[in-house]
């Protein structure tokens, strides 16, 4: 393909980064299919910041929200979101008041709390004010609001011919109901509702006048319910809702093992790791899965939601078992070029908008990605391991069989025995490996590499594939499979090993071109061969010094490309950015080889990155600049945060660098080489179940050796050993 034609079709999905990128960054809340960006004040007003609003499956329902005081806008004292990422809290008070040219009311005589929520469907919002001052006052208060029900993707940027009819307002006694009849013909409404009815209700606002007498307070509860179709979301009050949307968040919680070290900055990176993945599960029938992030990726993925699922397996198998049911259940049954499907073939993406109802982008259900396929079965096998859950691996049995022949049949487009891509959607992607932006897969000097592209790290993922399935089928007593897949997973490994090593870089090439030409390119794709195991032992060594110096490490982690290769650049997505979830499959790589102490290498700098940044939070990806004294990474200016994949990666790099595997099936959890960062002096791990039983851990320094002792446990069945 063209150059200039792969980045006109890389441009239909490409997000549009403002000349204007604003000083701080927005407050994310989410509940399920609802998410919402808010501003310091939790106003949302995308006419000040593109992507703030409240959104529901896909559709901006509001694109305005905002609170007025005296017709102006009240003064920020402070801002957050509580620690489990729940509520969002704002104390605001008033400005000087004038009036005919004398301050009528002095600046802090009143206390302005403003929290809000998302609770089924719902934003919840209470206005609680206080009269700090001496005298009676009145006040006036004006809530704007409107609603343009954009589609994500013309957020993004995305440019539409024709659009639906917005409807004309309906107002009530202390509602208003905003219309949106999309031209996928369904009815999108947003129902404003407030429990104290204003003084005065407009298609666009409500007004009150309150008199408050000294120390007098008085709240005001809004409600915004966004209803699909017939939808009729169920009613509740602030209270009651509130309430059932702490519990859910604390039944998430009990999802994982709790763990604590003797660095709180490090408990802090943690905790908020678990709370921001927490907000990121939605409830499916099959389970709970984690969206990918806020704001551009709240919706199901195939890759992210596997990598996510690994990277916490160790301490939250449940998550596994949600992301291989829907995953299976979502699995491709034809053959859909408009889709980049065949039978058998994992998801890449799902999308519920109206341009994807419409067909106006290719992500209803879209299935080009070349490795969710393969990673899908690398998780099932995972999960098998750590839980020993035989009946539910026997449940999606038929779909792991039918992966398996996606990739024998269909994957490997030309027979040499390695799985390609190649788009066959006109609007689909280009890449179609965990690198999917237009520029990621090149040449030494740069040239764009044609198709069909075969992926380093995704020979590996079939390999790993291969094996992890042996496993399942000889457990299932089906021999002849596993020998089959055994043997494939071998001649695989030996047909890389020539093709893809490049004695010129000392390296895994990043891939082999449609005319089996390796792009010889040094680029972070090699680590995932280390992570899978099908790099040899001295191969390994030679990736992980590569990987280790300062070619490629900026500091602050490892680049997704080293910063001597052609198309370099800190600031692109892919061609020399840092991405967290990269990081933690290479750490995971290192640890697989023995190497934990290059692991906790890579651990300690991605929590130096997290106590940079807001909330302790590790965004989807940072710039690759060089470490400076005195100056914290760089922003990449539209990545996600929270991401799902990124908060997951604070458990992998302290799997790897602990060297822990658990193993449902023996009964028995091992370390393997374990490392404690220099930060930590001990680490605690508690209530890790295993068979029925649970167990804790205790590890700290001894000389230059880490001891590891089991604290509590519960029953008898469960070996610890440790390897140095």
């Amino acid at each position: 393909m063209p150059v200039n034609e792969a980045a006109a079709l890389e441009e239909q999905h490409y997000i549009l980064a403002p000349s204007d990128l604003p000083a701080e960054r927005d407050f994310v809340l989410k509940q399920n299919d609802t998410f919402a960006l808010f501003d310091r004040f939790g106003d949302l007003d995308s006419n000040s910041r593109g992507g703030e609003g409240l959104y529901e499956q896909g559709t901006r329902f509001l694109s305005c929200l905002k609170l007025k005081f005296a017709n102006g806008r009240p003064l920020l004292l402070s801002s957050t979101v509580r620690r489990d990422n729940v509520l969002l809290g704002a104390d605001l008070t008033n400005p000087d008041v004038y009036f005919e040219d004398r301050i009528f009311l002095h600046r802090g005589a009143l206390h302005i709390y403003r929290s809000q929520f998302l609770w089924d469907q719902h934003l919840h919002q209470r206005i609680h004010i206080r009269n700090y001052s001496s005298a009676q006052t009145d006040i006036s208060l004006t809530i704007e609001f409107r609603a343009d029900y954009a589609d994500i993707f013309e957020v993004r940027g995305t440019k539409r011919e024709q659009r639906g009819m917005l409807l004309d307002p309906e107002t009530g006694d202390g509602e208003v109901i905003l219309g949106y009849i999309g031209r996928d013909s369904v009815m999108r409404r947003t129902v404003i509702r407030s429990a104290t009815p204003p003084q005065v209700t407009y298609p666009g606002s409500m007004h009150y006048t309150l008199r408050l007498g000294p120390g007098e307070e008085r709240c005001l509860d809004l409600s915004v319910s966004c209803r699909i179709g017939d939808s009729e979301p169920k009613p509740a009050d602030y209270v009651h809702a509130l309430s059932r949307a702490t519990n859910a968040a604390e039944g998430a919680e009990h999802l994982m093992s709790p763990i604590s070290g003797s660095n709180e900055r490090f408990n802090s990176w943690l905790e908020r790791s678990r709370t921001d993945l927490g907000m990121l599960l939605t409830a499916n029938p099959e389970g709970l899965y984690p969206y990918a992030g806020v704001p551009w990726y709240a919706t199901p993925f195939g890759r992210d939601g596997i990598i996510t699922a690994l990277e916490c397996l160790w301490t939250a198998p449940a998550i596994a078992r949600g992301v291989l049911g829907f995953l299976s259940a979502a699995q491709a049954t034809e053959v859909s070029p408009a889709q980049d499907a065949e039978p058998g073939k994992i998801l890449h993406e799902a999308r519920d908008g109206e341009m994807a109802a419409l067909g106006e982008i290719p992500f209803r259900r879209y299935y080009g990605s070349v490795d969710s396929t393969p990673l899908y079965l690398i998780l099932a096998g995972e999960y098998f391991r750590r839980t020993g859950d035989l009946s539910f691996i026997r449940s999606i049995w038929p779909n792991l069989q039918r992966a398996i022949e996606w990739i024998d049949r269909y994957g490997d487009l030309d027979g040499d025995g390695f799985v390609e891509y190649q788009r066959k959607s006109e609007n689909g992607l280009v890449q179609q490996g965990w690198k999917d932006s237009q520029d990621s897969v090149f040449h030494s000097d740069g040239r764009l590499a044609q198709g069909p592209i075969a992926l380093c790290e995704v020979q590996g993922y079939v390999y790993a594939a291969k094996l992890e399935m042996a496993a399942v089928a000889a457990t299932m007593g089906d021999h002849d499979t596993a020998q089959r897949l055994m043997q494939d997973a071998h001649t695989l490994q030996v047909k890389f090993d020539e093709a893809f090593w490049s004695d010129e870089i000392g390296m895994y090439a990043l891939a082999l071109d449609g005319e089996k030409r390796r792009c010889e390119v040094r680029t972070s794709n090699a680590g995932h061969c280390l992570f899978t195991g099908i790099a040899t032992p001295k191969r390994a060594a030679l990736v992980a010094d590569h990987l280790s110096n300062e070619r490629f490490c900026s500091g602050w982690g490892i680049r997704t490309v080293a910063d001597s290769e052609a198309r370099y650049n800190p600031m692109s997505y892919h061609n020399g950015s840092v991405w967290p979830h990269d990081n933690a499959l290479i750490a995971a790589g290192f640890a697989r080889y023995r190497m934990t102490h290059r692991a906790a290498k890579v651990l300690t700098g991605l929590f130096e990155v997290a106590r940079e940044f807001d909330f302790n939070r590790l965004p989807e990806l940072f710039c690759g600049f060089p470490r400076r004294p005195g100056k914290g990474p760089t922003l990449y200016p539209v990545a996600c945060s929270p991401q799902a994949w990124a908060a997951a990666a604070a458990f992998y790099l302290l799997q790897s660098s602990i060297g822990l595997h658990i193993d449902a099936r023996s009964s028995r959890i091992t370390l393997v080489r374990p490392v404690l960062p220099e930060f930590l002096e001990q680490l605690s791990i508690r209530d890790i179940r295993v068979n029925g039983s649970t167990v804790d851990l205790l590890l700290f320094r001894s000389g230059n050796a880490v001891a590891v002792t089991v604290g509590r446990r519960t029953g008898n069945n469960v070996d610890v050993v440790v390897l140095q």
